[in-house]
């Protein structure tokens, strides 16, 4: 059995260059070498692979390009590590994230082995941003913001939108219920209890269902969705949500639906960058990673 090819070290450090810098020319200008040899290389290497590499003319990695740049990292720095001495510690690139809370807990940390895994360099420091006042403790080189957009002053992409439907606790449902699987009238909303959030509010499931009724006013409220969440498995009433953020909360069973139908939100999720941040290779990066991580959602 013939030993498998092994792309030539050029074609890899090029590849490397291109994805860290996201720029031909400056891949070009770090290895002495003219933009075509750079284009070149990575033309040849796609071609042993059989893959494409860069999914846009941006070169953003494509999800082939991210699994294999990691490998290709460390098969370079094994290589340039001499024999007889300890290898370097690896430059680190410190990345600071402001992000809102449950999507923080629901949909990023069980997502974010992946990233650390292909970017070991990178030293990810986050911290909590306030859904909808866009408001954190510090600056951050990444922001994921929670609202209808688009925002002013900053570089964005929308990268969750949801639909929302209202659950409660099991028990709460035997108190109040049944529903027989629907929950569009006003009747239906006069025999609970609803829990209140700014961040998820009634007016566009009444409006989708003809409910004739403004904002509620009174009830229980939280300005986190988590912990809305929680106090509506806990018994506390009827709370509209988001399906994907709740997902942990239906498939456990701590809270059930009680309508099928579900309504699009007006808010969605966004990635926000001032001017000039994705030039951090370390930054774009991320976003090119989040933005594929969340493709499928």
């Amino acid at each position: 059995m013939p030993a498998p090819r092994i792309p030539p070290i050029a074609n890899l450090q090029a590849f490397e260059a291109v994805a860290r810098l996201r720029s031909v020319s400056g891949a070009a200008d770090e290895l002495a070498v003219t933009p075509s040899a750079v284009s070149h290389r990575i033309r040849q290497l796609e071609s042993q692979l059989g893959r494409r590499l860069f999914a846009r003319s941006d070169y953003s990695l494509s999800p082939d390009g991210a699994a294999y740049l990691a490998q290709v990292r460390v098969g370079l720095q094994a290589l340039a590590q001499l024999p007889g001495r300890e290898a370097p510690a690896p430059a680190v690139a410190r990345l600071r994230l402001a992000v809102t809370p449950t999507f923080s807990r629901q949909i990023l940390l069980p997502r974010l082995a992946a990233f650390r895994h292909a970017y070991p360099e990178v030293d990810l420091v986050m911290q909590v941003a306030i859904p909808l006042a866009d408001m954190k403790a510090e600056e951050a080189d990444l922001e994921i913001r929670f609202g209808t957009g688009p925002y002013s002053g900053v570089e964005q992409v929308r990268i969750l939108s949801d639909q929302v439907t209202p659950v409660c606790s099991p028990a709460y449902e035997a108190e109040v219920g049944p529903f027989d699987g629907h929950f569009e009238t006003a009747d239906d909303v006069a025999r609970v209890r609803l829990i209140r959030s700014p961040l998820v509010p009634w007016g566009p499931w009444f409006q989708a269902c003809g409910i004739a009724l403004p904002e509620p006013r009174e009830g229980a409220q939280f300005n986190d969705v988590g912990l809305m969440l929680d106090a509506a498995a806990a018994g506390f009433g009827v709370a509209l949500t988001r399906l994907k953020l709740a997902a942990d909360w239906l498939d456990s069973g701590r809270l059930v639906r009680l309508s099928p139908r579900a309504v699009d939100s007006p808010f969605h999720h966004w990635l926000c960058w001032k001017p000039g941040t994705l030039a951090r290779w370390e930054c774009q990066a991320f976003a090119d990673w989040l933005t594929r991580a969340l493709a499928g959602s």
